[in-house]
């Protein structure tokens, strides 16, 4: 079975990214997060990647990503930019190259493509799909970047999400030299 492992970027007082329609630019991860961006940063990302053969968003990280990401050259450009994606969302009708749109029900799609032979899928971010993955006990890891940053405004880890208390089990701790910590998690 393929393992959905999580990704996400948070401040150390929680805030993962901006609110929309923006308020606080400076809650964009882009914004806070860059300056810790190092070689040891680039190394665990490109760890993450190894043994991912999928990644699996809702449709403000799909696009996020497939603007950031579609006109980039490269070695992790064209990783990223050739790599299947699937994509959740209530609104979109539509997506680009490599990627499927996930109808129906996601918890079952997600359960699906995580039957099928293959790699890791790799989720980058925490938003509204995660109730969905929590609630199905569908993530297998998750890994929180805390950054040395406080935020001050913005959009909180798992802000609104309803779900049941989820307790998780600490699996490994890997510091950078920039004071980015991640902590990483699994179901208990």
């Amino acid at each position: 079975m393929r393992k959905l492992i999580e990704s996400t970027f948070v401040s150390l007082d929680g805030v993962i990214d901006d609110t929309r329609p923006s308020t606080a630019s400076r809650a964009e991860p882009q914004n806070w997060g860059s300056p810790y961006w190092d070689e040891k940063h680039a190394g665990y990302s490109g760890k993450l990647m190894q043994g991912t053969d999928a990644f699996l968003s809702g449709r403000l990280t799909y696009e996020a990503f497939a603007e950031a990401w579609g006109e980039r050259e490269g070695e992790v450009a064209d990783l990223m930019n050739n790599m299947p994606k699937y994509v959740a969302s209530r609104t979109l009708t539509e997506v680009g190259p490599n990627a499927t749109l996930l109808t129906g029900d996601v918890a079952e799609e997600v359960a699906k493509l995580k039957e099928q032979p293959g790699g890791n899928i790799l989720k980058w971010g925490t938003g509204e799909l995660d109730r969905t993955l929590v609630e199905h006990g569908l993530v297998d890891e998750f890994h929180f970047w805390y950054f040395p940053v406080i935020v001050g405004a913005g959009k909180h880890l798992f802000e609104g999400a309803g779900f049941d208390t989820t307790h998780l089990k600490l699996a490994d701790i890997d510091r950078f030299d920039s004071g980015i910590v991640v902590h990483i998690y699994v179901p208990k």
